[in-house]
Parts: C-alpha cells; sequence; structure tokens
C-alpha cells in the first residue's frame, strides 16, 4: 500500500469534526505523483469505507470518516474523532495545539501513466486516510475541527495567524460575524482585505 501525505488547518465545524480534502488533483506533490481527476471514483463505489487511522497504523482506528467524494478540486472528506477512544481524544489535542498537522491517504495504485517524468495516478483504490504529524501536498488541507472550550483568544489567534486577516478584521468578525465586516467595507476599513473575504465566503 502507498502513502501520500497532505498538510492541515482548522476551524470551527463542529466538536471532533473533521473535515477537508485527503487528496487535490492536478497538483505535483513532494513525491512528485499527480493524481488525476476520478481516481478515486471507481473505489468509492465499492463497499468499502476507508478507514480513519493514525500515523497508518491499522491498531489505531481513531474515528470514522462519514463523508468521503470526489469534487472539481479533490478528494473531500468529513468524519468525526471518536474522543471516547483514548488515542482519538490525544489526537483530538494534538490537532488543537497544532502538534499535528497532517494528513495522508493509503491506497493501491491500480492505473498510472507518465507525463513528462511524473507519475499521473489515474485509478486509485483508497484504504484509508489518517491523521498524521509531517505534510507533502501543501494544497490539500484538513480544513475543519472545533474545539467545543476553544477560547477567544485561540480564535483570533487562528484568524489571523492561520486565515491570514489583521487583527482589527479578525476581531470585529468575531464580534459582530459578517455585518460587522460589511459596515467595516462600507466605512472604508481594511478595503482590499475585507472585499477578498467576502468574495471569498460568497463562493463557499
Amino acid at each position: 500500500m502507498e502513502t501520500k501525505f497532505l498538510s492541515l488547518e482548522w476551524k470551527d465545524a463542529g466538536e471532533g469534526v473533521i473535515e477537508g480534502y485527503g487528496s487535490v488533483f492536478d497538483n505535483v506533490d513532494n513525491g512528485g505523483d499527480i493524481v488525476a481527476p476520478g481516481a478515486f471514483s471507481m473505489s468509492l463505489r465499492s463497499n468499502r469505507r476507508a478507514k480513519m487511522l493514525m500515523q497508518h497504523n491499522p491498531a489505531d482506528v481513531i474515528g470514522v470518516w462519514d463523508e468521503i467524494s470526489e469534487d472539481e478540486k479533490g478528494l473531500r472528506v468529513k468524519g468525526r474523532l471518536l474522543t471516547s477512544v483514548p488515542k482519538a481524544a490525544e489526537a483530538y489535542e494534538l490537532v488543537k495545539a497544532g502538534a499535528i498537522d497532517g494528513l495522508s491517504i493509503g491506497y493501491r495504485t491500480v492505473k498510472s501513466m507518465d507525463r513528462n517524468g511524473k507519475r499521473v495516478i489515474l485509478q486509485a483504490d483508497l484504504w484509508e486516510v489518517s491523521l498524521v504529524t509531517f505534510p507533502m501536498n501543501e494544497l490539500a488541507r484538513v480544513d475543519a475541527v472545533k474545539a467545543a472550550d476553544m477560547s477567544e483568544r485561540e480564535i483570533e489567534r487562528l484568524l489571523t495567524r492561520d486565515a491570514g486577516l489583521s487583527r482589527s478584521v479578525a476581531q470585529r468578525l468575531m464580534a459582530g460575524g459578517y455585518d460587522a465586516i460589511k459596515a467595516m467595507r462600507d466605512a472604508g476599513e481594511d478595503a482590499d482585505e475585507i472585499a477578498a473575504l467576502l468574495k471569498a465566503r460568497a463562493s463557499l
């Protein structure tokens, strides 16, 4: 079985829930491979559901993937860390702290081709998606995990450090949501940043 490592970030999605992309199509990863659109379609039609593991260890099942699908970007996954399981509770704390910052898929290549010296994976049999320590593909991210007890300071840190917002915009967003951001736009404050933020929201 082969593996591919992916980086992650996190945002509000419901306690214990993680959501993001396990693979991004048409992107050369650090292993020199490219995953073609539709590569997982046959595997997803099978009755076998990919497992959620820790560090690719089959003895460390830490949750369940409730939704796995392909869209125009890549392989989208959404699942729940079963925090009543000690290893899952440990993983949850590590993700919240930023100590674990990666995803990795475990799969078997069924069909591939060469494109200018790069291996293009045309069909892959997906076995598992793991939380891992080291990232490989910077474009594929877990973009949703929530701690029910996150402090305002932690949320602000996520918005500024990870989402790249200025402190003033992050604080206004936390206090009044997008209505407050629109008011800042109308007042001419941080115009470029706010325009980008509202554009990103409209695309969701």
